[in-house]
């Protein structure tokens, strides 16, 4: 377990840590939950804003894990397959929570699961002969705005919402658009294999 692997596992941690925040019912159980109020009309349940630090941590453990495994050769088999998965949980979880907790439209978090799930079995069947299937530009771009997107939404998208701006809303609309663009991409390169 190199460092690289105990960041990668780090984030998954953090994941569980996120969706016991977003999902525990603390008004249940008769816990009151901070609200802030911002401008008389907007109002931020604490939960998300605490979610939001979580998922940014988060976030940074996956550029940190792999710059480490690369700049001290650490790479191993269980770090790739563990960093895909720690990815995957993250992102879909929080979507998933978002999309059913009224945030983001329910196309969202489908088109991102479904493109994932498609990538990610061409990449098994390409890998099985011998070939690795590196990361397309669009497919760097499309984690990068996920990430700033689902980031903002956590955030309330503050502070554009206090000039009416979906920055949020936008950017996982980009993120879903790249994302069928670079499992087209996926899908082009490595038909070979497949076929």
């Amino acid at each position: 377990m190199n460092l690289p692997n105990k960041l990668t596992m780090a984030r998954i941690f953090l994941t569980f840590i996120i969706i016991f925040v977003l999902l525990f019912p603390f008004s249940a159980m008769g816990m009151n939950v901070t609200q802030i109020f911002v401008n008389e009309s907007i109002v931020i349940d604490i939960r998300y804003l605490i979610a939001g630090v979580l998922f940014v941590i988060a976030s940074l453990t996956d550029c940190v894990d792999g710059y480490v495994a690369r700049k001290y050769n650490l790479i191993t088999d269980f770090g790739k397959m563990i960093d895909a998965i720690a990815d995957k949980i993250l992102v879909n979880a929080v979507l998933i929570i978002l999309c059913a907790q009224g945030f983001i439209h329910p196309i969202i978090p489908v088109v991102i699961i479904v493109r994932d799930t498609i990538v990610d079995s061409i990449k098994m069947v390409a890998g099985s002969k011998g070939n690795v299937v590196a990361a397309s530009s669009a497919g760097k771009l499309k984690t990068l705005t996920m990430m700033f997107g689902i980031t903002l939404t956590l955030f309330y998208n503050m502070p554009f919402e206090l000039w009416n701006l979906h920055i949020a809303d936008f950017l996982l609309i980009v993120a879903s658009v790249l994302s069928v663009i670079s499992g087209i991409q996926y899908y082009h390169v490595n038909k070979k294999f497949i076929f």
